[in-house]
């Protein structure tokens, strides 16, 4: 699987509820591979950017499954750990903004609100639960990834907010997006 199978908005499977994974089967491996391969493949085809998770349902697979980066921070680890049925349990900490990107909202960022950390739940590759504390990015990226599962993108959190949408220059620094122009050129696709 390459970053071509990754879907993006208007696909309206982006929207659409993941359903629970039951068993761990061995179609459920494959879409975890895949999931990673996409990943990868995504991440070099970038200058300025990596790809540090997915979910299935960015591959066009309706599962709970989210897929994360063991060091985000360096782009030859290319290892991930594996999230089944992801589950928030607890939001605590304060509500910060800061910026997200998708790999499913090409080349558009957004400043989102999110609590600065959570508890999480989910299965692991054995189908054994397990449970994580994540704080400050990562954190983020569990609110980002599992708000896929329920068929949420980022800019459902901001859409209200022209200022809060950003895109990459060429030189790989944001730069506000002209929110009012791409809305009159119809070049917005959510």
């Amino acid at each position: 699987m390459t970053k071509d199978d990754i879907i993006a908005l208007p696909n309206p499977h982006l929207r659409q509820k993941s359903q629970r994974v039951g068993v761990i089967t061995d179609e459920i491996k494959q879409i975890i591979e895949d999931m990673k391969a996409a990943t990868i493949s995504w991440d070099v085809s970038r200058d300025h950017e990596v790809g540090v998770a997915l979910a299935a349902v960015q591959i066009d697979k309706l599962y709970k499954i989210v897929v994360i980066r063991n060091n985000f921070d360096n782009k030859d680890d290319r290892t991930f750990t594996v999230f089944i049925n992801p589950k928030i349990v607890k939001l605590e900490g304060e509500v910060a903004t800061d910026f997200e990107g998708c790999l499913s909202v090409p080349d558009i960022y957004g400043k989102v609100p999110r609590h600065t950390k959570v508890r999480v739940k989910a299965l692991n590759m054995k189908g054994k639960e397990f449970r994580v504390t994540a704080e400050g990015f990562l954190a983020r990226i569990f609110q980002h990834e599992i708000d896929h599962t329920n068929g949420l993108v980022f800019i459902d959190h901001i859409k209200d907010d022209p200022e809060a949408f950003y895109h990459l220059g060429d030189d790989g620094k944001l730069q506000p997006l002209d929110y009012k122009k791409d809305v009159e050129q119809n070049t917005i696709l959510w």
